[in-house]
């Protein structure tokens, strides 16, 4: 297969949509398709349902399925969709499986969540998934430091599908190894720890990033995405200048907040409700004031 448009659509940014629930805390279907509108208009052309800004873990099965099947329709053929898959294997093919059918071209494997991961059960956890979907672009989401580059390699090697890497170790520089170990031009490396790492990954091989801040501001991820296409790093820095204090909050007690900042940037907006489920939990009312007033000099 050729997947060359699927590898484009990697190298830009990739958001990460959230999923807003209603007073009754079921998803709001409505208000997440108006959200897609949002990006699309923007000019995202890559979405990533059921990611981890979008609570990937505290959704049931029911709604992973509606809001894959909510994505594709939404996006059309305007954006590509990458849809999140993961916990068990067979878990994993199944919902892997129902993106095909959906009409998704791409799926991210989120990390195994598993106390005892190998170099070699890494490259078969994802070896399965990736063969029984060979018609999709299969993107592992790699936070492990220890899978080394040769591990990507293999995998690589026996599922052409397997055609990115969503690399979210925060060490650029073992990113560059991993990435060279692995081949460069083999994957499209996407940057997973989204605008304030984008830079120095950038620097050392990633064509892409991630990103959840840009369900706020779209146009603030598009201008870095602009300025480091263009080499333009004064410029990124500006950008990661203006949005540092917001990841911070987001990245602080181990990311404790990592969603609910999201959340509350967009409630602050009047786009969508707070709510947030557990074990995240809704941000603290003294940062509340404090994310409406950092947004509010932003071009959003």
């Amino acid at each position: 297969m050729d997947y060359s448009p699927l590898r484009a659509a990697l190298a830009d940014v990739v958001a990460i949509p959230v999923t807003p629930y209603d007073a009754e805390g079921a998803v709001d279907q409505d208000t997440y398709r108006a959200l897609l509108r949002r990006l699309l208009d923007s000019g995202v052309k890559a979405v990533t349902p059921n990611g981890n800004t979008g609570e990937f873990y505290a959704l049931t099965l029911a709604e992973r399925r509606l809001v894959t099947e909510l994505t594709v329709a939404e996006a059309g053929d305007r954006a590509a969709v990458l849809v999140g898959v993961g916990h068990d294997v067979a878990t994993a093919v199944e919902a892997a499986r129902h993106a095909r059918e959906a009409g998704a071209g791409m799926v991210m494997v989120h990390q195994p969540v598993h106390p005892y991961v190998s170099q070699d059960g890494w490259v078969d956890y994802h070896r399965a998934i990736a063969e029984a979907v060979p018609e999709l672009g299969v993107v592992p989401y790699l936070r492990n430091p220890l899978i080394e580059g040769s591990a990507i390699a293999r995998l690589g090697e026996t599922c052409p599908n397997v055609i990115g890497v969503k690399y979210a170790v925060p060490d650029a520089a073992r990113f560059a190894a991993v990435a060279r170990d692995a081949g460069l031009d083999r994957f499209v490396w996407v940057a997973g720890l989204a605008e304030l790492y984008a830079p120095s990954y950038w620097a050392v091989g990633a064509i892409g990033f991630t990103s959840g801040l840009v369900n706020v501001a779209p146009k603030v991820s598009l201008d870095m995405l602009g300025a480091l296409r263009a080499g333009d790093y004064p410029a990124a820095m500006k950008v990661w200048e203006q949005i540092r204090r917001f990841e911070d909050l987001r990245a602080a007690q181990q990311s404790a907040h990592n969603v609910s900042v999201v959340k509350e940037a967009l409630a602050a907006l009047g786009l969508c409700r707070r709510d947030i489920r557990p074990p995240s939990s809704a941000l603290p009312e003294p940062q509340r004031a404090e994310v409406a007033a950092l947004i509010q000099g932003w071009a959003i």
